[in-house]
């Protein structure tokens, strides 16, 4: 079979608490996306979930840690690359943006079901800018304006230059500006912000009710072994007692984080062979004057200097964390060969294998320049970080500032037939031939388009299931424009939208061509 079985699946494994249906690895927005999925699409699974710390959505997926609160292609502009001709790629950005609206509305059917008692605990209107200064960078974002217009997920999507204009969008930035300056902004006003942290939390609690669902916290699992039946034997410790135990399951689902890597490892499949990781750390400036975040509310993007990485994209990032309204910038990078915020120096050397050395090597070689520019970020004084704030807050005091340490990513490096090992921007995952174990590697946009991401999954792993009519009629219910996008059809677009933010309870405004 080279798909799994859930059906007879089922009646063999049906019950028992040490073999049951499905395992989830980590604790995170994506196991919490694939459990209440699979919940909802067959409600008699029986599923055990295993997170090595004490708490839910305490790594990648907590608001502190996450570099993106709502990642929908609005106003990141390593998004939309400029081609050697001068014309501008949105070829990834169509497929976030598209990606995010699946996500709406499968937010919007779980606040329906009463999976979250309050939409604005989780999600909430924030407006998404683009801000950029100097001729070339300016007429880049007019080019990248005029291409994403002519999309309806980009619709309403606002151009200026003028300074009038800029100062009712963002005044904090605009504050004692150099007013011969040349600058520019697009902005969108339906943006939002997410905290995925606060959304994961609710959906395990709602997921810890259901019949057949186990959280174990303080588990760690240590190794994975499939089975001459073609299930997984998965061995797990609890780091509070130091018992072991293992039990099996006919799918596992890899979802740890930075975590995933070494554990895709450990399942020895052929799809796995050959992955590495970069890791890269983060620092925050967090704002701590009231009045200063007062004067602030949107998330704006800038441009990443020439040569900088994708992860450099400087950002003045407004958030909604615990009730609170909060004001971050960055990111700044680091390095640490830890994979998780809460991980072991050990972590990077551990994971290199013989199948997967030489493109580590040869990722390595090819980004000497990303390697320069962390052991510069490291070596950052507080006057330099305080010098790439001005550029966005040109008053910006020092002493309203807090430097914060943020999550931990790992990029993924991957075989190429070519050259030998690429280092990749962006989340990917690996699934085995016969769809029992699937692992989640990477990072941005991640946890903004986790829907779609599970969605894949599903297709790959419970193909015959995810076909059946009984799966299809309830993928429909949960996302409206299921099987369809949003990209393509600008009435279904303003449609779909106008109902997610009355469920969601955010502002909407019809998009039309500027």
């Amino acid at each position: 079979m080279p798909y799994l079985n859930l059906w007879s699946m089922m009646t063999r494994y049906k019950g028992t608490e040490q073999n049951p249906d499905v395992v989830l690895i980590g604790a995170g927005i994506m196991s919490a996306t694939l459990g209440v999925l699979l919940k909802e699409l067959q409600p008699d699974l029986t599923i055990e979930i295993y997170e090595r710390l004490d708490v839910v959505a305490a790594e990648s997926t907590d608001a502190w840690n996450n570099a993106g609160t709502g990642h929908s292609a609005f106003c990141e502009l390593n998004y939309t690359p400029e081609r050697p001709d001068g014309s501008i790629d949105i070829s990834k950005a169509i497929k976030i943006a598209d990606s995010f609206e699946v996500s709406r509305q499968f937010w919007a059917y779980l606040v329906q079901q009463g999976y979250v008692a309050s939409p604005h605990s989780f999600i909430n209107t924030i407006p998404h800018l683009s801000f950029v200064w100097g001729p070339e960078n300016v007429e880049f974002l007019r080019k990248r304006h005029e291409a994403l217009t002519q999309n309806p997920l980009f619709e309403g999507m606002t151009f200026t230059t003028d300074k009038t204009q800029l100062q009712e969008w963002i005044p904090l930035m605009m504050a004692g500006r150099d007013t011969s300056e040349q600058l520019a902004a697009t902005c969108m006003k339906l943006g939002t912000d997410v905290n995925f942290g606060c959304l994961t939390r609710n959906l395990f609690d709602r997921l810890q009710k259901m019949e057949g669902v186990t959280l174990h916290l303080n588990h760690e699992v240590r190794k994975l072994r499939q089975q001459p039946d073609a299930s997984w034997q998965v061995k797990v410790k609890d780091i509070t007692t130091g018992d072991k135990r293992k039990i099996k399951a006919r799918f596992v689902f890899i979802g740890a984080g930075g975590g995933s890597l070494p554990l895709l490892l450990k399942t020895g499949i052929p799809e796995g062979k050959g992955f590495g990781g970069f890791p890269v750390s983060g620092q925050w400036l967090v704002c701590q004057n009231p009045a200063v975040i007062d004067q602030h509310n949107a998330k704006v993007y800038g441009k990443a200097s020439v040569g900088s990485p994708p992860m450099s994209v400087p950002h003045l990032d407004t958030r909604i964390i615990s009730g609170k309204k909060a004001l971050l910038f960055g990111p700044y990078a680091g390095f640490s060969t830890k994979f998780l915020k809460r991980g072991s120096f050990m972590d990077l050397p551990l994971s290199i294998k013989i199948n997967n050395i030489k493109p580590m090597i040869e990722a390595g070689l090819d980004n000497l320049q990303l390697t320069k520019y962390l052991i510069d970020q490291v070596r950052q004084s507080t006057d330099e970080r305080m010098d790439a704030l001005r550029a966005f807050v040109p008053d910006a005091l020092e002493a309203d500032w807090k430097l914060e340490t943020a999550g931990q990513r790992v990029q993924i490096i991957k075989q190429d037939p070519e050259e030998g090992g690429i280092l990749e921007f962006g989340t990917e995952v690996v699934s085995s031939a016969d769809g029992t174990v699937s692992a989640l590697l990477g990072a941005s946009p991640g946890a903004s388009t986790a829907v779609s991401i599970m969605l894949g999954l599903l297709k790959r792993c419970f193909a015959e299931q995810y076909s059946s009519a009984a799966w299809q009629e309830k993928l429909k219910q949960m996302i409206p424009s299921f099987g369809q996008s949003l990209a393509d059809d600008a009435q279904l677009c303003n449609e779909i939208r106008a109902y997610t933010s009355e469920v969601l309870g955010l502002e909407y405004y019809k998009m039309e061509k500027q």
